[in-house]
């Protein structure tokens, strides 16, 4: 088990107003918004998500950079846990033409919004229980998901994630390494359920017996 970046450049990329967040908005009502994991999360206002979330290649790099780590090749079947309207595994597609694709999420909004050309391989379902026999796929990645789940889901997910993978298998979550980062998560976060610092995260990942990958945004 390793910690990789892959996304570091996406993240940093992004402008936070972390007081903003919580003064500007009744940040409570906007996290209950949140997690009906509707059109406010994915499309609407950013105090409640994303401020619309659209397909513009950003996923591109990442597909890029893991499909070269992992050695995917045509022909290898992919899982994406938490894969919203499937713009990454979409990307695989293209930066690996032959791999077949699968995505689950427990939003119906998102799956009903997703890249057209993925859509179809997109199913409604939630990480504790997958829909997938084991040793299904060849790769299965969750990006940034599996923290909104509290603990008892959490273990579950991590177990069924290592249940269908036969091959490689990366995560990310949110984490905090110190007060200010700890601070900067409690205000900007609208859906997370398990606020860890990476040791605990360790911890959980050897409790659960996830094997694979792991990387951490931490609002600096």
């Amino acid at each position: 088990m390793t910690e990789i970046d892959f996304l570091g450049s996406l993240h940093s990329g992004t402008k936070r107003d972390y007081l903003g967040r919580v003064n500007e908005r009744d940040k409570a009502e906007c996290a209950e918004l949140a997690k009906r994991w509707d059109r406010d999360y994915w499309d609407g206002d950013r105090a409640t998500g994303y401020g619309g979330m659209r397909y513009d290649g950003r996923w591109r790099p990442v597909a890029e950079k893991m499909a070269a780590h992992y050695g995917i090749k045509p022909g290898y079947r992919i899982l994406d846990v938490g894969c919203g309207k499937g713009f990454l595994l979409y990307e695989f597609t293209q930066v690996v033409p032959g791999v077949e694709v699968a995505g689950i999420d427990i939003s119906d909004y998102a799956i009903e919004h997703a890249k057209e050309e993925v859509k179809p391989a997109l199913k409604r379902g939630h990480a504790r229980k997958l829909p997938f026999e084991d040793n299904s796929f060849d790769f299965v990645v969750s990006i940034t998901t599996l923290h909104n789940l509290y603990l008892f889901d959490l273990m579950e997910s991590l177990r069924e994630i290592e249940r269908v993978g036969r091959g490689g298998k990366y995560m990310v979550v949110e984490s905090y390494r110190n007060e200010r980062e700890k601070a900067n998560l409690l205000y900007w976060q609208l859906t997370c359920e398990s606020f860890f610092t990476p040791e605990e995260w360790q911890w959980v990942f050897d409790l659960s017996g996830y094997s694979g990958d792991h990387g951490f945004i931490c609002f600096e």
